[in-house]
């Protein structure tokens, strides 16, 4: 099962998880720290981008709406590569 956010925390690791902590918690306690910096870091990164991007589906809709009309009368233009 895959946390998808904090009240979901208790749920079940997956196997694959299980095992790679299971792998971790045979190394030394430095190189299980250093491991865990990562995890930890990789995990803020993640929530950092899931809330800026959250709150920004509706603008980039909006975006994407308008860039679809200009094109449909012509104000757009094809994009050469080659330059």
């Amino acid at each position: 099962m895959y946390i998808q956010n904090q009240d979901d925390i208790g749920v079940d690791m997956t196997h694959l998880l299980e095992k790679a902590f299971s792998e971790v918690a045979k190394l030394p306690a430095q190189e299980q720290d250093i491991i865990a910096e990562q995890v930890l870091e990789e995990l803020a990164s993640e929530n950092q981008w899931q809330q800026q991007l959250g709150g920004s589906q509706d603008l980039l809709k909006s975006l994407a709406d308008e860039a679809l009309s200009e094109h449909k009368v012509g104000k757009t233009k094809d994009l050469d590569l080659k330059q």
